[in-house]
């Protein structure tokens, strides 16, 4: 009888050993610490490695270092020209200072989910149309230093934001294809308008020249000849140079005014 209370006892005491190693000791990855309260208050921060408590005295709260990848919902924006579009984005942060991330926010990571919304809404909402769909690696830059800023009191580091997707209505998206279209046209026009105009350039320049030479344009004049003839004509028309007929057509007048016809 005495051997079997004794043998109790002992079982009683391994078990009670057992569950103080229980409550007492913890095992942190290398991406986790602890951060350790003792009578309630921070004591230090611990790991990676064994970690052993003080039963009933210290607490543990576990918290990873490595960094998190956060999907914003779709929100929804209305630009400063007053375009209603939906966004969403990704965002990715770390703990870099276990200890504010526990005492400084409740919920770390819902507070930055939040925090990530209403920033989305507050910078895409004051910028046009064009540059949330041209502009967004810019905008990506100017939201990360905001969501930055605030998230440095938590002990949170945002490395990265995203802007993954912009939805537009059917009928925006129809008025922006018109205004692509308009947009190729008006560049068609102007590349057209600046050819005429070198054209016409290099004509006033090629028309100043021959004036200059007459024999420079009695050579152009039998070069069109010869192009002339090279094609496969029934009808060809010659033209002939002011220069040419101007004398003849005095000669002509001349005549007419001494009632005679001008000699061959």
């Amino acid at each position: 009888m005495f051997f079997s209370l004794g043998f109790v006892w002992m079982a009683l005491l391994i078990l009670l050993l057992a569950m103080l190693a229980a409550s007492s000791l913890r095992i942190l990855r290398e991406y986790e610490r602890g951060v350790v309260f003792q009578l309630g208050r921070f004591w230090k921060v611990k790991g990676p490695g064994l970690v052993i408590l003080l039963p009933w005295l210290q607490q543990m709260v576990r918290v990873g270092l490595r960094v998190m990848v956060l999907d914003i919902p779709s929100q929804d924006v209305i630009t400063r020209d007053n375009v209603s579009v939906k966004v969403n984005a990704v965002l990715y942060f770390r703990v870099v200072d276990p200890e504010k991330a526990v005492i400084q926010v409740e919920r770390y990571l819902e507070a930055t989910s939040q925090l990530a919304q209403t920033t989305l809404r507050a910078v895409l909402g004051k910028h046009e149309l064009d540059d949330l769909l041209a502009e967004r690696e810019r905008l990506n830059l100017d939201i990360q230093k905001i969501l930055a800023a605030q998230t440095d009191l938590w002990g949170i580091k945002v490395t990265n934001v995203e802007i993954k997707h912009v939805d537009l209505n059917d009928n925006m998206v129809r008025a922006i294809a018109r205004q692509a279209e308009a947009e190729r046209e008006r560049r068609a026009k102007v590349i057209h308008a600046e050819g005429e105009l070198q054209s016409s350039v290099k004509l006033a320049e090629a028309a100043e020249i021959l004036g200059r030479h007459p024999q420079a344009l009695q050579l152009r004049y039998l070069e069109t000849l010869t192009v002339i003839a090279a094609d496969k004509n029934s009808t060809i028309v010659f033209p002939l140079p002011v220069d040419i007929i101007g004398p003849l057509l005095q000669r002509w007048s001349a005549a007419q005014g001494q009632g005679r016809a001008p000699e061959a």
